[in-house]
């Protein structure tokens, strides 16, 4: 196959069901492309798919492909790196010499020849992304976002307005990013992640450096990387940064000073000093694409947010629940920074689920630093994802790291009723697992 989409009129997709993966297919969907694809377990998303006409199965069996995605010529395979090695609808394509395409692979052909912003990093991309597709599609731009979550504005993963501009998450994981064709590209972090695919961190950082090298109008970095581009920051020499930060119930309201003019009074309303950070990156990108900033202001007051990014399931005077998707130190100290300017004097349970049991091995001290600083913590067993379990990597080996001694191991089939036990002020539901389906159910049981 040649790098080009307009000829294939079939698209599988192995893994169809993950955030990113869902994106591409409700946009070949629109596209009229005939799409189908498999998946582990069913899931909401799956649902959503699957009620826009889109074939899914959740069982690996060759015999389960549609009959009309058996022709290699006109069928493209798309997958995650996710799937594994011995997955058998996987296999038969590659044996039947059929295009088969990471999905990173299949966004750097769309975006080849398309105006691209892109948001790299190890935090913040997700939510970056949300609110620069937001930016620019309230500000009139025909934009297609390809984001990382579920933008609560547009409950969807894909803004779908035009072909003039596309905004992705450029994902690090697998140097996927490297697929990528950005004109303006955002570095928000760097952070030590993925080590399981990078062994040690400045083989990361050198990913990222090359990911810049790729950009070819106008790079930002979060000030203090390594890397040579415009600045962005909070009160400090940046070139753009957010001056004048002020909290109205529960609101941040800010200056933003860029290289050109001083923009005042802008209305954020998502907690934390990372997120402040995620939208004036956003706010940068948007304004160097050239959107007019008083619509760009606007917008960003009616940002909602992305779910599972501090998202409030109860907000009452007796009780605050907030679900997180936190998954590394950095970001579970964001959301105690967060949750603690916005709930001071209120006793925080954190109740965190570990995704891998490489991520844990290799930031157990860092993960129990951060976990000590709330005031009651519970961990459910680690959550799996595409790895087999490391000898002496547990959460009871976490549990015992962490210097506080308000701990506790949990089985998630306690877990509703180990948090209605705690009688929390604020209870806080942390990871990239599988703990975000269980969110439910503890709403359900603490509003009772």
């Amino acid at each position: 196959m040649n790098n080009s989409l307009k000829d294939i009129q079939n698209i599988y997709f192995i893994g169809i069901g993950g955030i990113g993966m869902s994106a591409l297919a409700r946009y070949f969907t629109f596209l009229d492309k005939n799409v189908a694809g498999y998946d582990k377990t069913p899931s909401p998303i799956t649902s959503d798919l699957i009620d826009l006409g889109i074939a899914i199965h959740f069982d690996d069996q060759i015999k389960n492909i549609p009959s009309a995605y058996k022709n290699n010529k006109e069928t493209l395979i798309i997958y995650t790196p996710a799937i594994p090695a011995d997955h058998k609808e996987l296999n038969f394509f590659i044996k039947e010499e059929y295009a088969v395409k990471k999905r990173a692979e299949v966004l750097g052909i769309i975006t080849k020849d398309v105006y691209t912003l892109a948001v790299a990093g190890t935090h913040g991309k997700t939510t970056t992304t949300a609110i620069l597709a937001h930016l620019l599609k309230e500000s009139g731009a025909k934009v297609t976002a390809f984001l990382g979550g579920i933008s609560e504005n547009y409950n969807s993963n894909l803004v779908l307005e035009g072909n003039e501009v596309v905004v992705v998450e450029a994902d690090e994981f697998d140097r996927s990013f490297l697929q990528l064709y950005p004109d303006v590209a955002a570095i928000t972090s760097m952070d030590a992640d993925h080590l399981d695919i990078y062994e040690e961190a400045n083989a990361l950082e050198e990913s990222f450096t090359e990911f810049s090298s790729r950009t070819k109008d106008h790079l930002l970095v979060r000030n203090g990387l390594p890397l040579t581009g415009s600045t962005f920051g909070i009160d400090d020499d940046s070139q753009y940064c957010a001056q004048h930060i002020r909290i109205d119930n529960g609101t941040y309201i800010f200056d933003l000073k860029t290289p050109h003019t001083l923009i005042r009074d802008l209305h954020l309303n998502l907690p934390g000093k990372h997120n402040l950070l995620n939208a004036i990156t956003a706010f940068a990108i948007a304004m160097l694409y050239g959107s007019p900033t008083d619509s760009l202001a606007k917008a960003l007051f009616s940002f909602k947010g992305v779910q599972r990014r501090f998202t409030y399931q109860v907000k009452t005077d007796d009780l605050i629940f907030i679900d997180d998707y936190a998954h590394h130190p950095t970001e579970i100290d964001a959301l105690h920074q967060a949750v603690r300017e916005m709930h001071p004097d209120k006793r925080v349970t954190a109740v965190f689920q570990p995704h891998l049991y490489s991520r844990t091995r290799d930031f157990g001290l860092e993960f129990a630093r951060s976990l000590s600083q709330f005031d009651e913590i519970m961990l459910l067993d680690i959550y799996p994802a595409r790895e087999l379990p490391i000898l002496g990597i547990t959460s009871e080996w976490l549990l015992n790291m962490i210097k506080n001694e308000n701990k506790k191991i949990i089985n998630k089939n306690n877990l509703v009723k180990e948090i209605r036990d705690t009688k929390p002020e604020v209870l806080l539901t942390i990871g990239a697992g599988d703990i975000g389906e269980e969110v439910f159910k503890i709403k359900e049981a603490l509003i009772i």
